[in-house]
């Protein structure tokens, strides 16, 4: 995977996070059998800035976890009219996964795990949605879930 990895906490992410971003996002391409030159992008910030993020695209004023913006939906999107030996060759971007190191930290004091099992469960849900993935019906949410938990487990996260 080709990860993009921003760090824009005022506190500074640990080499810790950004090592398990790093593997996670890998395992996790693995795991949907992506090639390796998929891109995507994950930051890290805190309340604040999630919150406008959640705020300007979803009209949420509150600070969420994690929120996923998917390059290509399948919907609204008019198609790229594109040589289909060129797009071949293109590395698939993904989109982009922001996450917030505070809600991790609430999150995981409320749910009583490691603030590391939280943040693994962020990365991993994020990239499912990027992925297509989904929970809105239960069919599709056990399937995600269970992707998630596949993924964690087999990183030494389990829950």
């Amino acid at each position: 995977m080709d990860l993009e990895l921003y760090d824009q906490t005022t506190q500074g992410a640990t080499p810790e996070q950004l090592k398990l971003v790093r593997d996670l996002i890998d395992l996790a391409g693995q795991t949907l059998k992506l090639k390796d030159d998929t891109e995507v992008s994950v930051t890290l910030m805190n309340n604040d800035a999630i919150q406008k993020i959640n705020e300007q695209y979803r009209g949420v004023d509150r600070p969420t976890d994690v929120i996923s913006f998917a390059m290509s939906d399948d919907e609204d999107d008019d198609p790229i009219i594109m040589d289909p030996e060129l797009a071949a060759e293109l590395p698939l971007n993904l989109g982009d996964i922001m996450i917030s190191v505070d809600k991790v930290a609430e999150q995981a004091a409320f749910l009583d795990h490691s603030q590391a099992r939280e943040l693994g469960y962020l990365v991993v849900h994020g990239f499912l949605h990027l992925n297509g993935y989904d929970h809105l019906k239960p069919a599709d949410e056990t399937e995600m879930f269970g992707l998630q938990r596949q993924i964690l487990d087999a990183y030494g996260l389990k829950k």
